[in-house]
């Protein structure tokens, strides 16, 4: 009967230890990380590294789409928390770049002979929808007639200016101001600004530029110019005789 009796209790004992192997036994080493992994980390540390030479150099449109990408792909990494404290700067200068370079496209600089003088010119299209029916600012300076700014209409029968003739002009956001003008004895589709020194002071801190005018045969006409990619020293004063 005490054998019997033991049994259960050596059974016992017997569980008992062994969960106390199992317990004891070390954990499983964490798993390292798979080769994709391997492969994704690396290529963000390349990612990052070319964001960072990048910056450096000032190349901020380049910069923008691979920091925006580091931060899209990998994200939580070291690299997209580093990416993401510069980001937005340099997506903003890149923007501003952009921007630059497309108001500097829409300028055209001359330099040539005119009527026997030496003659630099800077010109604008305004941003009418059609371009047959654009009228272009001009910046002119000649050896011999000195300096010049006007509108020339191509293809059209010219301005209608009342007496005295003026020129409503919006520089951005400053109030309107009334500038003289006068139409050419020539005959010329063009009006001409009086005070050209006035007007290209005005011009080059200005962005965009809204000008008040009555076309032959089409009446009153407001003509916006972007000009904030105005580039000074690309219109030079031309040569004396």
């Amino acid at each position: 009967m005490l054998a019997r009796k033991a049994l259960p209790v050596v059974a016992a004992a017997l569980l008992i230890a062994a969960c106390s192997d199992k317990s004891s036994a070390p954990a499983a080493a964490p798993a390292g990380p798979t080769a994709a992994q391997q492969q994704a980390n690396a290529q963000a540390a390349k990612a990052v590294a070319m964001y960072r030479d990048l910056l450096q150099s000032k190349s901020y449109e380049l910069a923008g789409p691979i920091g925006q990408e580091i931060v899209d792909k990998y994200p939580g990494t070291a690299e997209a928390k580093e990416v993401q404290v510069t980001l937005a700067d340099t997506v903003a200068k890149a923007n501003a770049m952009t921007t630059r370079r497309r108001l500097e496209r829409l300028w055209i600089y001359q330099t040539g002979k005119e009527s026997g003088g030496d003659q630099t010119t800077a010109s604008i299209y305004d941003t009418g929808p059609s371009i047959n029916d654009r009228i272009r600012l001009v910046l002119r300076r000649h050896s011999a007639w000195g300096q010049s700014v006007y509108l020339f209409a191509d293809g059209s029968k010219g301005f209608e200016c009342r007496s005295p003739c003026t020129i409503t002009a919006h520089f951005d956001s400053a109030p309107a101001v009334k500038l003289k003008a006068h139409l050419p004895e020539t005959g010329e589709p063009a009006i001409f600004v009086s005070d050209d020194r006035d007007f290209i002071t005005r011009m080059d801190k200005a962005e965009k530029i809204v000008l008040d005018v009555n076309l032959k045969g089409k009446g009153a006409q407001s003509l916006t110019y972007e000009v904030g990619g105005y580039q000074t020293e690309k219109f030079g004063t031309p040569l004396k005789k």
